[in-house]
Parts: C-alpha cells; structure tokens; sequence
C-alpha cells in the first residue's frame, strides 16, 4: 500500500512536475501571474466612466457659457462669471487626460499643475465679482463702516468680539483671499520643479521630500484665503443676498478648497496602505500615483454635479430677460448700470 502510494505521488524532481508547477520562488516577485487583476483607473470601464461624465459636463456648462455670452447685457458682471464657469471644462477635461495617461508615471504632476493656476484665477474673479456686485471697495465701506463685527464661533469671528467694520478688516479680507492666488501658481511651478529632479511624489511625507514643505504652504494658504473669505461672506451676507450668495459662495469653495483636501486625503490612505499599489511587470507607476489616479476619476465624476449646481448659481436667465426689457437696456438684472 505504501508502495503504490509513493507510485501516484509525483516526483518533484522530475522536469515534467517542476514545469507543470513552478514554485513560487520560481517566478520573479512583481511579475504577472494568471489571478493577477488589472487595476479599476487603468480599465476600460474607469476611462469610460470618467469621460461620460466629463463630456456630460463639457456640455452642460459650454451651452451656459455660450447663453451668457449670447445674453452679454452687464459685461462688467458677465465677464467674471464667464471665466468662473470655465473651472469645470478645465478641471474636467484635465483630469480625464491625466486619468489616461495613467500609466505614464508623473504626467499627473503637469497636469495639475494647470488646475492649480486657474485655481487661482478663478478665486480672483470670483472675489472681482463680488465686489461688482456691490458696488466696490467704497460702496461697501459705506454700508459697513462702524457697525460692530458680530461675535460667532462658527464664522471664526468670536475673537473680533467688540471690534468694528472698517477700511482695514476689508483689506485684510482681500489681501488674505488674493495671497493664494500668488501662492498657488508658486508652489505648482515648484512641483514641477521639484519632480524634474525627483523630489516630488504625492503622498511622501519624507523631510527630504518637497510634498511636505509644498503640503504645508498649501494648508496654510488654502486655510487663510478660506477663512478671508467667511468673514468677507459674513460682514456682507445682507448687501449679497439679492444675488443668491450662499450657493455661489459655497459651490467655488467646494470646487477649490475641498478638491485640495481630497486630494491630500487620498495621498495619506494610499501612504498607510488603504489604498493599494500597483505590482506589476506591465506597468510601473511611482508613489502617489495611484492615489492621484483616484484624485482625477473623483474630479471626473464631480465635475458633473458642479456643472448642474454652478448652472443654477450663475444662472444666465436673470441677464436674458433684462435683454429683452427694451424699458432699460443699459440696466443690469439687479438693477445696476452695465456698460
């Protein structure tokens, strides 16, 4: 019985049991194996995905921008809310082409790095819009000055408790929004740099990287311009609320600030290994790829979304029917000149 055991079990020396099941030690670690599974960015599904919603909002968006241009009665409020709009093409359709470049270890790098300009860009016009809202630095100053600043914790005013509006709380309001829109272009020429000679890589969180120290600078501009921007929403919210501000306020914020976030959050769950890397012979992608990967399929998806919501707070319709109001023609849809 023995025997005939020994007989059926297969010799592991011999050349056709050893090719018929190579031992583990047999294949290179990293090569690819028969269960190997390729990653959801780098899929079909993921590309397609990503770019029925990127498409979607190139659509919904182009046709608002086309409709406030066609309806161009107040080009001294339209021109800001035009270049505002174009965030989501550029968000959209950057973030698709860096998706499909995915294997392209480091393209992401550049490809951000046009975002984070605009970023900036946007914050300006956003603020320049505000202020042709109300009228300019002046006019606003005229309805706020002396009035007591009202203490809240959640406006981040409790520490201005007892103080007063004046000339210098707008300022610093303006100057603390505007410094993001220096800083943010800086620190992406900086990326790049720094990725040229290989001492960037999102997610590394190393003293010897540049992620770090440009992690650092990021927070605390993106903190500042944030919080300059609740008290200039706080102290204005009244002479605003004819324009729909809270939806405006908040869908450029989001876009923005939280995007950045986001994107940090994701680079942290990719460095303690929530997120998985990439091991294959096939492709090679570095540290915090992946993680960007993810970061850029998001944007896709939310692009759609923002589209819809920034339709409804920049909303060309109020602007077609003054149009059309032969009565005043040089009026805008609140009422103040346009030119």
């Amino acid at each position: 019985m023995t025997v005939r055991g020994a007989a059926l079990a297969p010799d592991p020396a011999s050349p056709t049991t050893a090719a018929a099941s190579p031992s583990v030690s047999a294949i290179p670690e990293g090569s690819p194996t028969a269960m190997e599974q390729p990653v959801f960015l780098m899929t079909t599904a993921a590309q397609a995905i990503s770019g029925f919603f990127v498409w979607t909002a190139l659509l919904i968006t182009c046709h608002q921008i086309y409709m406030h241009l066609r309806c161009y009665s107040c080009p001294n409020e339209q021109r800001y809310i035009v270049r505002i709009l174009f965030i989501v093409p550029i968000y959209a359709f950057d973030s698709w082409l860096s998706l499909l470049f995915f294997t392209n270890d480091q393209y992401y790098v550049y490809f951000g790095t046009v975002r984070d300009c605009y970023e900036a860009l946007v914050i300006y016009n956003f603020l320049s819009l505000c202020y042709e809202y109300l009228g300019g630095e002046s006019s606003i100053m005229s309805e706020i000055r002396g009035k007591p600043i009202e203490s809240s914790c959640m406006y981040g005013t409790c520490c201005l408790w007892g103080k007063t509006y004046s000339i210098g709380f707008l300022r610093f309001c303006k100057q603390a929004t505007l410094q993001f829109c220096v800083v943010k272009p800086l620190m992406a020429v900086s990326t790049v740099v720094l990725q040229a000679f290989g001492k960037y890589r999102d997610g590394d969180f190393d003293v010897t990287s540049g992620y770090l120290y440009v992690t650092i600078i990021y927070n605390i501009s993106v903190s500042l311009a944030l919080y300059a921007l609740f008290l200039f929403y706080f102290a204005t919210r009244e002479l605003l609320s004819p324009y729909s501000p809270v939806l405006k306020f908040f869908m450029v914020k989001s876009v923005i600030f939280l995007s950045f976030w986001q994107g940090m959050l994701l680079a942290i769950l990719e460095k303690c290994g929530a997120i998985p890397k990439i091991h294959s012979a096939r492709v090679s992608v570095g540290e915090g790829t992946v993680a960007a990967g993810y970061q850029d399929f998001i944007i896709c998806v939310e692009m759609f979304f923002a589209a819809l919501a920034l339709r409804h707070a920049f909303t060309y319709k109020v602007y077609a029917d003054k149009r059309l109001d032969a009565q005043v023609p040089t009026y805008g849809p609140y009422g103040r000149f346009c030119s």
